[in-house]
Formats: C-alpha cells, sequence, structure tokens
C-alpha cells in the first residue's frame, strides 16, 4: 500500500465543495473513478474564475493530477468517470452550436441556467459577459435576447454615453411598445438625448431672458427715483 506523507507545511491553497456533495452526493457515488473523476472536475471549476464556470475535455486530459488519480486506466478512465458523472447528474454537458464544442458545467443553479442559454443559441462567452457583466447586458437579455460579441460591443459604447437610468427606462419603453430591438433602444436614447440638450437650452433661454427684465426692471426704478 502506497502511503500519503501529509500535508505540507505552511499555508497550502484550498478548494472549497458545497455541504451537499458530502451530505447527498458522496453516498451515491459507487464507483471509484468515478469519484476520483467528479473530484478532479469540480477542482478545476472551483479554481476558475467567473461568474459561469465550465471545462472542456481537453482541459481535463491535460490536467496531470486528474490522468494520475486514475492510473492505468488513463484516457479510458477519464472518460468512463466523465461518463458516469453525467449520468449520476453531478456534471451537465452541452453543445455549442457555433464552435461544435462539448463543455462540461457543475449541476448548480447557474450550470443549469448556461447549459439551458446554450441549447438556446448562446455562447458560454456570452453568457459569461451577460454574468458578470453591468446591467446594460442583463436589460438586453431580458428585453431583446441573446447577445453577440459586437452588440456587446455596442452596449458597451452606450453605457458610456448615456446615464444608466435612460438606458433602464429606453429599455422598458422598448417592452411596452414591444419593440424588442436595439436599434429601438437606442433611438428612444438618442431622442432622450435630443431633448435633453433642447430642455438645457430652453432653461438657458429663460435664464438670460429673466436676468434681462430684472436688469431692465432695475433700469426704470433707478431712472424714476432721478426724477426722470
Amino acid at each position: 500500500m502506497r502511503v500519503f506523507s501529509g500535508f505540507p507545511a505552511g499555508k497550502a491553497e484550498s478548494i472549497s465543495l458545497p455541504e451537499p456533495f458530502f451530505s447527498d452526493l458522496l453516498p451515491l457515488i459507487d464507483d471509484l473513478i468515478e469519484l476520483k473523476v467528479t473530484l478532479a472536475c469540480l477542482k478545476r471549476l472551483a479554481t476558475k474564475s467567473g461568474a459561469v464556470r465550465w471545462i472542456t475535455w481537453s482541459e481535463l486530459i491535460a490536467d496531470q493530477d486528474a490522468v494520475r488519480s486514475v492510473g492505468e486506466a488513463g484516457e479510458a478512465g477519464l472518460k468512463q468517470g466523465l461518463e458516469r458523472a453525467i449520468a449520476r447528474g453531478t456534471l451537465l454537458r452541452v453543445q455549442e452550436r457555433p464552435s461544435g464544442e462539448v463543455l462540461y458545467f457543475a449541476n448548480t443553479e447557474r450550470g443549469r441556467a448556461a447549459v439551458a442559454a446554450i441549447e438556446r443559441g448562446a455562447t458560454a462567452t456570452t453568457i459569461e459577459l451577460s454574468a458578470s457583466a453591468p446591467n446594460i447586458f442583463r436589460l438586453y437579455e431580458q428585453t431583446v435576447g441573446a447577445l453577440t460579441p459586437l452588440i456587446a460591443d455596442e452596449l458597451r459604447e452606450a453605457e458610456k454615453e448615456f446615464p444608466a437610468a435612460w438606458i433602464e427606462e429606453a429599455f422598458r419603453e422598448a417592452a411596452r411598445q414591444n419593440a424588442r430591438s436595439w436599434a429601438y433602444v437606442k433611438k428612444v436614447l438618442e431622442a432622450r438625448e435630443r431633448r435633453g440638450k433642447r430642455d438645457e437650452a430652453d432653461k438657458r433661454d429663460v435664464g438670460y431672458k429673466w436676468k434681462e427684465f430684472l436688469e431692465q426692471r432695475k433700469r426704470r426704478d433707478e431712472d424714476n427715483d432721478a426724477g426722470f
């Protein structure tokens, strides 16, 4: 029997697992390779950054710790464990339509939502962008539909140009009018901007006229005091 020499001294990186893994999932796993591959996948997911996390087969096969964990079973063992984890419901598998790449998500609320979005035609990149990006992206998806990289660039520019309150109201107006397109939302924003400039000009004009009136009245009062 090979023995473990113990955890090293000093601070070591920690990997967290949700409590249901131990209470609900672990008692169900009856295959050692499945358990090892499940842990390897959860480790990779836990060490990734971003609001939406996924792994690919190429990432898993390149993980030397995962490969060593299955010993002589090698690549076939990884595939076997992966298939069992999917069948168990621990992991979710989905194929992106544009790239054809197969992605694996943990069976969490976010993972299920991501898989559903990809099945509707979204990509993992746009889902990640939407999940971690500013509110304008969420407004777009809720009102119009799935993001594309081109639209994402336009939304970023719009967010720099217009106040957040204007953007939110423009999307609401699009929903009220059932005109669910970015082109319509942008027209609403541009119209609001033109209206705002006109209002500002009117305010300046009114202010100027009021100031002129006060000056004229002051001069009249002074003339009256002088006896003219």
